[in-house]
């Protein structure tokens, strides 16, 4: 049975779409023009983390392409061995989902102030960055062969073979739909991931559209979320202790994060789960009529 979550959260959807270009840009919370004098100093910390946060973006860039280059340029550099090799494949890995970490924090952000920008995107392009993203850490050859696919047939295979089911009518694939590219990349990454790390053997990505909504339904076959759980893995930093059958390990932020997201794009989010039955999250995200 769904276990549905959903906090006081709203987001203002009022914007025009820019000249020119399939993008709308959304902002400004209902209560913004209600901020007390006890707010302002939480917002300007919220704005010095931010701001630091968005700092580090220019040294990891430079890290990045001192990486790359050193990887693709070995004529100008000199020669790598093997084990070379591979510590700066690994370290330019670690780059790549620390700059992603970055990007999320930043979403998280803007999330938080009310900002939303919608644009008609294809579900196929949504779903292949993604799992681009969720493989590149631990499995950088399933990575490059996704992002080499072309065809449904053939990305539903090679995730067929990590496990990986992908559930979609192939006429939806290519559709078009309005929402926030960006945030519902997050949320679907932050879901699989979470699925992957927890499963047994398999996880299975399901995807529907109605009318007005889209359904995304990350389901593993793990040792499941006992339901006195159920609420608290939803809290910023909380960790069932390891001795429980299914510990939640790591920084604790992802499934925090996801609710924020989810709230604040007007969806809904629900968890089906308990101790030695695995676990299935369905989020709701409304779409935009603005296509």
């Amino acid at each position: 049975m769904f276990n549905r979550f959903r906090k006081s959260r709203t987001s203002s959807f009022q914007g025009q779409e820019k000249e020119g270009k399939e993008s709308i840009q959304t902002k400004g919370s209902p209560h913004s023009n209600q901020e007390n004098k006890q707010d302002v100093p939480k917002r300007r910390e919220r704005i010095k983390i931010d701001f630091l946060i968005h700092d580090l973006k220019v040294p990891l860039a430079v890290i990045q392409a001192g990486l790359t280059s050193m990887l693709e340029r070995r004529e100008k550099y000199g020669s790598l061995t093997e084990l070379q090799e591979k510590v700066l494949t690994r370290a330019l890995r670690n780059t790549r989902v620390t700059q992603t970490l970055v990007g999320d924090a930043l979403e998280l952000g803007r999330s938080r102030e009310g900002i939303v920008n919608l644009s008609n995107c294809r579900i196929c392009d949504v779903v292949r960055k993604t799992m681009v993203e969720v493989f590149d850490l631990a499995d950088d050859q399933t990575a490059e062969n996704i992002k080499k696919c072309n065809e449904f047939e053939e990305l539903r295979q090679i995730l067929e073979q990590k496990g990986l089911g992908l559930l979609i009518d192939e006429s939806l694939w290519c559709q078009k739909i309005c929402l926030d590219e960006v945030k519902m990349s997050q949320i679907l990454r932050n879901l699989l991931g979470n699925a992957l790390k927890y499963r047994k053997k398999r996880v299975e990505l399901r995807i529907e559209k109605t009318d007005v909504s889209l359904v995304l339904s990350v389901k593993d076959d793990g040792d499941g979320i006992p339901s006195a759980y159920h609420k608290k893995i939803f809290e910023c930093y909380f960790q069932m202790d390891t001795v429980d059958a299914c510990p939640v390990r790591g920084h604790g932020l992802g499934l925090a994060g996801v609710m924020v997201l989810v709230e604040d794009l007007g969806g809904r989010l629900f968890l089906d789960s308990d101790a030695g039955q695995g676990a299935r999250f369905l989020v709701k995200l409304p779409l935009s009529t603005n296509q």
